[in-house]
């Protein structure tokens, strides 16, 4: 049995799962001063004696770090960026409090410059003085090898909470977008571990001894214990909980548009043939773009509990949420409003609905029921708009699902899938105005709970042999090794599947869970003086996206 719990921003869904399917949801309103009462009164509703004592695990997804992030409530995080040759300072998009320090390893990972001691303890002593206590440590090349990075932490560790080296973010070289991962790791980082340490301690009260995990930007989960080391990997955890849920409650193999309807925002996904597209390189948050691999998401600042006002004679919706809609107390009228009055939606009281539109309808000199009209087909025209605008961006650019690049591909949707509290009211409207056949999944309106406690465990690695110099090295887990003049990729490829096990085995997956694929493998000569002296080899391997083994809640195909 399983757990699985979304923190939104409007409300927290959880839903208690087992081989049969979904047993019992819940949905409460987010307290986001107190997230641990949200938790505790969905696990109240939904876990009693005896189903803890059956309970497999926890899972949540959280908008805590993308929301900490949107809204600039984050650290002050001091930076020591290696940037060596080839690459203005002035050209990067560096954060406040970055140090450029001296040193350089090359694109093959030798050392060409030491750091310099002196110059890295005055750094070190300014950020002790300055009570900087979270510090990111980026090197260009630090993937093929993290000795200046190593020897920088151990030097900055002792007096600061917290350190983030670059190489243990990703495998990629890209150094902007590295600078801009480490930066977010270290600014989330103390909202984020006093979260989890509250999280643990409630869930270890009233479930002892359930491994519980946390929801990726990905698609995937991991131990929550461990992810204190990454925050910045749960960024846009709530729209990828949607699309998970999506993938688990229905069977769609075709393009498809999906939309998570929430109180504040929509958020919008495209399918490939029933594939999440996804970001290969990483997402992109408030102009950072980072190494964070993500399903491929776009939001619009409206929701069904958006704001609704006229101004200057015009009627605007949203992108602020001022509390909930008239029709459950909130000040001002909603489009969940305006689809009660229309009887669309069968929630909170009618009167105070109508009522909270009677200046609306006066401002735009009509009645109720017509003002109640156009705010719905207003909020409707404006997901739908937003939507052909992501379709026509995505189909500008090379297609990438969670599997593969599509080639030559372009998305031409046929299906809408809705999920979310509005799914049920707005659906028909949408999929009339985007050509599309509109479906409800069942359980739409905690589809990204369903989608947190059915995800697997994901998990990569990179490896990178340089024949040559007889090096293998793992990226992310700054790991090297001597290797023979004739190893091969198929060698790395067989490494890389051995230690990407034994990886997600230490992060909680089931052995049921660790189908393995390679995701790129390059491989070239390296000549000196006309003749070959050696190879480059390049391998990528993931454990796929996807749902738990064992585990099925999903509709009829479409």
């Amino acid at each position: 049995m399983i757990l699985g719990i979304d923190v939104g921003g409007t409300h927290t869904d959880a839903v208690l799962i087992d081989h049969t399917g979904v047993l019992k949801k819940t949905k409460v309103p987010t307290d986001d001063g107190n997230l641990l009462s949200s938790l505790l009164a969905v696990t109240s509703a939904l876990a009693d004696g005896d189903m803890t004592g059956r309970m497999e695990r926890v899972v949540l997804s959280s908008t805590l770090s993308t929301n900490a992030i949107v809204q600039n409530r984050v650290d002050r995080v001091g930076m020591m960026v290696i940037s060596g040759p080839g690459i203005a300072p002035s050209a990067l998009n560096i954060p406040q409090d970055t140090h450029f320090l001296s040193g350089y390893v090359n694109h093959r990972g030798a050392q060409v410059l030491d750091i310099d001691p002196a110059e890295a303890a005055q750094v070190c002593h300014r950020f002790r003085a300055e009570g900087i206590g979270q510090v990111g440590i980026v090197g260009k090349f630090s993937p093929r090898n993290p000795g200046h990075e190593l020897r920088l932490k151990a030097m900055v560790e002792p007096g600061v909470r917290h350190v983030t080296v670059g190489h243990r973010l990703s495998g990629h070289l890209n150094f902007p977008r590295r600078i801009a991962t480490a930066y977010l790791n270290e600014a989330v980082w103390n909202r984020y571990s006093g979260f989890v340490r509250e999280v643990l301690r409630f869930i270890r009260e009233r479930t002892p001894g359930i491994p519980v995990y946390i929801l990726k930007a990905d698609g995937g989960t991991f131990d929550i214990g461990q992810s204190l080391e990454f925050p910045v990997q749960t960024i846009l955890s709530g729209p990828a909980a949607s699309i998970m849920g999506i993938l688990a409650l229905t069977n769609c193999s075709t393009d498809a548009i999906a939309l998570d309807i929430g109180g504040t925002t929509t958020d919008i996904s495209l399918f490939a043939d029933g594939v999440p597209l996804f970001e290969p390189i990483g997402v992109t948050i408030e102009g950072h773009q980072t190494l964070i691999r993500g399903l491929r998401t776009a939001s619009i600042g409206i929701g069904g509990d958006s704001a609704v006002r006229v101004r200057s004679g015009l009627l605007t919706i949203g992108p602020e949420r001022e509390g909930p809609a008239a029709a459950f107390g909130g000040p001002l009228p909603t489009p969940t409003d305006a689809m009660v009055v229309l009887g669309l939606a069968a929630v909170g009281d009618p009167v105070r609905a109508a009522a909270a539109l009677r200046p609306v309808s006066s401002a735009l000199a009509c009645p109720v029921e017509q003002a109640a009209e156009m705010i719905y087909r207003e909020t409707c025209r404006r997901i739908a708009a937003r939507i052909r605008d992501v379709i026509g961006e995505i189909n500008d650019r090379p297609v990438y699902t969670i599997h593969e690049m599509l080639q030559d591909r372009r998305i031409s949707p046929r299906h809408l899938y809705v999920v979310g509290g509005p799914a049920g009211s707005m659906a028909a409207e949408l999929g009339r105005l985007l050509g599309c056949e509109p479906h409800i999944p069942e359980h739409a309106e905690v589809a990204n709970a369903v989608g947190a406690a059915l995800a697997r465990t994901t998990v990569e690695t990179t490896l990178l042999a340089d024949t040559e110099r007889g090096l293998l090295t793992v990226s992310e887990e700054g790991y090297q090794t001597r290797i023979p003049p004739r190893f091969s990729a198929a060698d790395a490829i067989r490494i890389g599947t051995d230690r990407l096990v034994e990886k997600a085995l230490r992060m909680g997956t089931d052995p049921a869970d660790t189908e393995i694929e390679v995701v790129e493998v390059q491989e070239f000569n390296m000549v000196r003086g006309f003749m070959t002296t050696g190879k480059n080899i390049r391998v990528k391997l993931q454990i796929k996206p996807g749902s738990i083994a064992g585990y099925s809640v999903g509709g009829a195909p479409c």
